[in-house]
């Protein structure tokens, strides 16, 4: 770290830790993230007392939220299978990883203490591990040089560097380059966030590309029993089905405008729609319910719907994943707004092409889909209609790329997905070898 940062960084993490000790539980995301780490290190310290094997090496896992949870958790699977005789420890930042975490096949879960010298000494040595693994790219510089102080073999996998990452500015830079040369061996997702990784201090030696895990994440997922079968039984229909995600009011616009356009050529199949809002707030649901009406569909909430509902509102978190199960072709919101678009994979490892609005150059996954005949890019209600059309009414036929080998478009988004299959296998990889050998059984 650049000299003159790490003092104002040390104090401002102090003061943090501080805060955090007087801090009420309860509140908003903020409050809770200060109040949750009063007596981490007290916990992490009561734990190795009390269940760290002297003999067992252990992987620390820290994954800042849900996101980069999902991102390691088959990597966490893997090095559970290869390497049974250690433990594993994994932090998060976010109060919304909270709950994510006890699902977890870990042996410690806890708060990540804001990053001091002294905090970091204390967790290392409560914890002992032989590895501190991260999960994309959330490594913390004083943890990191305590560590490497220490002899800690430090990994970065799943590591994604976007062209407009704050990670890349100058402040940036001076802050972090230090911690990021200090990693023994980096999984990056692609050719291209190598590059990018090597600006930021990443040492070129160190980088394998291992791909994207979030392909094994959510292949498994799609491959496992659903604890949300009940609800797709109801909802099971011979009609063919949009099922649209993450949606915006952009995206609403687009898909009940093309709905309308559809309903008019008698040659389509009665369509129906399940509709997932990115913020599912009253209002967010008043507005489709209106729309719904004024173009003469039925509308119900979820817990109220039948295969007979025209538009499904879906008003509560947690079941998109499953829902895309119904789809016969997709939808993912964000595509309207300089936010950015939402996750397409999910959809297409269910094997349904996957539809979304202009603006989706920056999502590596949906170019991927278009290039290989399984994503398309709709701009308006108008080419929503057409394409639905096209990808709804002859399945057999008219779904087919030209370019695709006689695949139907949702084939080949199935493909895409498959393809990139692995990365879970080779970011474990990067973990496992540094681990001290596994000792025979006798």
């Amino acid at each position: 770290m650049n000299p003159f940062l790490r003092a104002p960084y040390q104090v401002a993490g102090q003061l943090a830790n501080l805060v955090a000790g007087f801090v009420p539980s309860g509140g908003g995301k903020v409050r809770r993230s200060f109040a949750a780490r009063a007596g981490v290190i007290e916990r992490a310290q009561a734990w190795a007392r009390d269940e760290r094997s002297p003999s067992a090496p252990l992987v620390w896992i820290h994954a800042a939220s849900v996101g980069e949870g999902l991102m390691a958790k088959p990597v966490i699977d893997r090095i559970r299978y290869e390497r049974p005789d250690a433990q594993i420890a994994y932090t998060f930042f976010s109060p919304s990883a909270q709950e994510f975490a006890k699902s977890l096949r870990v042996d410690f879960a806890d708060y990540l203490p804001f990053d001091t010298a002294d905090a970091a000494d204390a967790m290392l040595t409560a914890l002992t591990p032989a590895i501190i693994m991260f999960s994309k790219l959330d490594v913390w510089p004083l943890l990191v040089a305590a560590a490497a102080r220490r002899h800690v073999r430090l990994v970065l996998t799943s590591a994604a560097l976007s062209e407009s990452s704050g990670r890349r500015s100058a402040l940036a830079k001076l802050l972090l380059s230090d911690a990021y040369g200090l990693l023994d061996a980096v999984g990056a997702v692609h050719d291209d966030d190598a590059k990018r990784l090597v600006e930021i201090g990443v040492r070129p030696d160190r980088i394998t590309i291992t791909g994207d895990v979030r392909y094994d994440q959510v292949w498994e997922r799609v491959n496992a029993p659903s604890p949300n079968a009940a609800l797709l039984a109801v909802l099971e229909s011979v009609r063919p089905t949009l099922v649209a995600g993450s949606t915006w009011p952009g995206d609403d616009a687009c898909l009940c405008d093309g709905w309308a356009q559809l309903s008019t050529l008698a040659s389509v199949p009665k369509l129906r729609m399940i509709i997932a809002p990115h913020e599912p707030t009253a209002d967010a649901l008043a507005a489709l319910e209106a729309r719904a009406a004024g173009i003469g569909k039925t509308c119900e909430r979820l817990s109220a719907a039948t295969a007979n509902t025209d538009l499904v509102l879906v008003d509560r978190m947690g079941v998109l994943a499953d829902l895309y199960a119904l789809a016969d072709v997709a939808y993912v919101g964000g595509g309207f707004h300089d936010d950015g678009l939402h996750s397409v994979v999910e959809p297409a490892a269910y094997g349904a092409p996957v539809l979304f609005g202009p603006r989706f150059d920056e999502s590596r996954d949906a170019v991927a889909l278009v290039a290989a005949g399984g994503g398309f890019s709709v701009g308006s209600g108008v080419a929503l209609a057409t394409r639905l059309a096209s990808l709804v009414n002859d399945p057999a036929t008219q779904t087919r790329a030209s370019d695709s080998a006689g695949e139907t478009a949702g084939q080949c988004a199935r493909r895409v997905i498959v393809d990139g299959l692995g990365a879970a296998d080779r970011s474990a990889a990067l973990v496992v070898p540094l681990l001290r050998p596994l000792r025979p059984s006798r």
